[in-house]
């Protein structure tokens, strides 16, 4: 049996402007969020967290394995919330299970959030973001960065090793939040990005567009 991971590598991208052209926008590794598949064969996992057999490990995991944060929020105890897992793995056990250990969602959030916003402009831009929105792309990324994000709670964190990896141990956090505070921060970000950068022409209309249909899809 195997597992699909889909692994978020967190890497904040500024992306830069094409001066004068309105180049079409293909979205691209190069301009987005890495996502990094990898598969996962069920019987290979030697060592759980828990000391229990692969296909028994958290239902958050294995919805995770299936299809990341979305397949999480359609379990029910999740479905009034916004899912976000923090991905690490290495050789050094301690080091790993301290970053669990001290992550935080009140220090640590922001950046799992902020990559999921950025994600969400990008995934709804025909053209490069920075030509599609101007100046209001950048307002939001960086205030997506620099937000806090109150209610946010670190649920679980979990970790097996593979056979045919055994030096290396995967390790998983999950944080959740509640779906209307998150849509009320973003809904603030973006009323205050459009207030500074006041968007005009073609940039006006797409920006309105986001605003009005950020979340499907989100």
């Amino acid at each position: 049996m195997k597992i699909i991971f889909s692994l978020n590598i967190f890497i904040l991208i500024f992306l830069l402007s094409c001066t004068g052209q309105n180049k079409a926008f293909i979205p691209d590794p190069d301009f987005s969020v890495y996502a990094a598949g990898k598969t996962i064969v069920i019987d290979d996992i030697i060592e759980t967290k828990t000391n229990v057999p692969a296909g028994s490990m958290p239902e958050w995991l294995l919805m995770f394995a299936e299809g990341g944060n979305k397949a999480v929020e359609q379990i029910d105890s999740y479905k009034d919330k916004y899912v976000f897992v923090g991905v690490n793995e290495g050789a050094n056990f301690l080091l790993l299970n301290k970053w669990a250990e001290n992550f935080t969602a009140e220090q640590d959030f922001a950046i799992l959030a902020a990559v999921r916003i950025e994600e969400r402009m990008i995934q709804g831009a025909s053209l490069y973001p920075d030509d599609e929105y101007g100046a209001f792309f950048l307002s939001m990324v960086k205030k997506a960065y620099s937000a806090e994000y109150p209610n946010a709670l670190k649920d679980d964190t979990y970790w097996f090793r593979k056979a045919s990896t055994p030096e290396v141990i995967n390790f998983f956090i999950l944080i959740t939040i509640d779906k209307n505070t998150m849509q009320a921060i973003i809904r603030n970000m973006m009323t205050q990005a459009y207030t500074e950068t006041s968007p005009r022409g073609a940039q006006g209309l797409s920006v309105n567009r986001l605003r009005q249909n950020f979340f499907e899809g989100f």
